[in-house]
């Protein structure tokens, strides 16, 4: 009886050290890499994102195959637009926003996957830890984040949907906040 009772205790003891889905910081600014081998394809850019309001933008320079691009890609998720203008030809392209917003933070019914340590290993300031969390929308997409522990700021995101492939960001040089306060205003180009 004992034994049972033991290994009960075990059990939920073992339970109630699985990590709950941690809060990311709402609102940031960083720099975002984005590769797609199967499309010859890379982008880096500086983004600020905005999770309170469902907007996010990106100043980017797109690789693909041997030609190079720049774009000021704006996604304002809360008026289901898109704004990309292109900074060579400085020509301006409006879209209606065909898909859902989707947080590059841990959503709050992710599954926890695992947690490493990333860096050198117990050398203070030389590493930090990392969780990953996983788990699939309304829509029957899938994604995965990593995030730092225990402040939750991605390091990582991947999209999965049958129309868009797999997809996947990764972010460094993070500040929280946004610096500018028009970051999230369409190029004048843009409205004519």
């Amino acid at each position: 009886m004992k034994t049972v009772l033991a290994v009960i205790c075990l059990a939920v003891y073992c339970a109630a050290q699985t990590p709950e889905p941690c809060q990311s910081p709402q609102q940031w600014e960083g720099r975002i890499f984005r590769s797609d081998r199967t499309k010859q394809e890379a982008m880096i850019g500086k983004v600020s994102y905005d999770e309170t309001n469902k907007r996010v933008r990106i100043i980017e320079e797109v690789e693909q195959g041997t030609e190079k691009d720049y774009y000021d890609v704006l996604w304002l998720h809360n008026i289901q637009r898109e704004y990309r203008f292109n900074l060579k030809t400085r020509k301006c392209n409006v879209t209606t926003l065909m898909r859902p917003f989707r947080p590059f933070g841990v959503p709050p019914f992710a599954k926890f996957v695992f947690e490493a340590e990333i860096g050198a290993a117990g050398v203070p300031g030389e590493s930090l830890i990392a969780q990953t969390w996983d788990g699939e929308f309304e829509d029957k997409s899938r994604f995965v984040v990593s995030v730092t522990y225990p402040d939750c700021v991605p390091l990582n995101s991947g999209f999965y949907s049958e129309s868009t492939g797999f997809e996947q960001s990764d972010f460094f040089d993070v500040s929280l906040g946004i610096s500018d306060p028009m970051a999230f205003i369409p190029p004048r180009e843009c409205s004519s």
